[in-house]
This record gives C-alpha cells, sequence and structure tokens, in this order.
C-alpha cells in the first residue's frame, strides 16, 4: 500500500510539474496565435499558426520591420499582426504618390504588396511619442493599421511579442524571417 501511494504522489507531483510548466512558457516565453485575414500576406496568409515569441524583448527593444502581435482595444480576446515602420520619437506621414515618409525621407522597404491608396492619419504628419510604434500590414490597401485611428500607435507596453515561427501548414513550417 505504502508503494501505490508513492507512486500516485510521484506521478501526480510529476503532472503538476509538467502543468506547471507549460503555464509559465504559455504566459511568459511563447504563445500560440492564428492568422485572420490577408493584411500580412504575402509574408503571412489567413489561417497560419504561428509562436509568439514573448520573451525576446524583455532583454532588446523591438526594432524597425519586426512583426509584433498587439490587442485590439475595441474587441477582448483580438489581436493584432503588423510590421512595425516607424519607431519611438519619429515622425511619419504617407505622401500622395504613396511613399512611407521617416522624419521627412522616404523609407526604404520592400514589404508593402502596392502603392499605398490610402494613406489614413498619416495623411498629416504624425509624431510617435517615446514609448509609441507605427504599424503597417504588408498588403498596405487592404489592412486596418496604424493609419485607421481605431488602431492608432502602439505604446510598446501593448506589444505582447513578435512572430517568431510558424507551425501551420506544415509546407511552411519555419521561422519567420523579419527583413
Amino acid at each position: 500500500m505504502n508503494k501505490v501511494l508513492r507512486e500516485i504522489l510521484s506521478t501526480s507531483a510529476y503532472i503538476l510539474f509538467v502543468l506547471c510548466a507549460i503555464y509559465l512558457l504559455i504566459h511568459f516565453v511563447g504563445q500560440r496565435t492564428q492568422v485572420l485575414g490577408s493584411s500580412m500576406e504575402p509574408k503571412l496568409s489567413s489561417e497560419d499558426n504561428l509562436i509568439v515569441d514573448k520573451i525576446s524583448y524583455r532583454f532588446h527593444e523591438p526594432e524597425r520591420f519586426d512583426i509584433i502581435v498587439f490587442p485590439y482595444h475595441y474587441e477582448n480576446n483580438t489581436y493584432y499582426i503588423k510590421r512595425i515602420i516607424g519607431m519611438p520619437g519619429e515622425t511619419v506621414q504617407i505622401d500622395g504618390e504613396g511613399n512611407i515618409l521617416i522624419d521627412g525621407e522616404v523609407l526604404e522597404e520592400n514589404y508593402g504588396k502596392e502603392v499605398i491608396q490610402s494613406p489614413g492619419r498619416a495623411y498629416e504628419e504624425i509624431t510617435l511619442g517615446d514609448d509609441e510604434y507605427f504599424v503597417m500590414g504588408d498588403n498596405r490597401n487592404n489592412s486596418t493599421d496604424s493609419r485607421d485611428p481605431s488602431v492608432g500607435n502602439i505604446k510598446r507596453s501593448e506589444i505582447i511579442g513578435r512572430a517568431w515561427l510558424r507551425i501551420w501548414p506544415l509546407d511552411k513550417f519555419g521561422l519567420i524571417k523579419h527583413r
């Protein structure tokens, strides 16, 4: 009887340890998320399943062109995934030709699928605060992003993490390159 009780306690302790480890991993290291919609095409497609790295930004700040995940303020349990375009302290504007201007200079990037048709609130210069980022989807004409007042500038504290690994579909499995 004593041996059976020890075995039950040992198994219970092992299961408790595994559950605690999973909890810590999910809440502090990584989290699974699914892309819904086409705003990040061609880099990410609808129904791609990703692992979000939640720990690296504890050691360094987000960088331009990182693909990040953050909550949408007007819908519970809704998260957006976008690319960082503007960094803290910069000014961002989209001119009449669809160019993104950072501090008055054209941003050299190749992530947008096509010429931006609607600058949204970025038709005028937007000055980012010390902890704010301007984000956009790669599918620029089919993305609700910082150009839209409902999203606006993203505060550093709102960033959950950066897209790190695509786990589904299996034929696209691999690390997500941000640059």
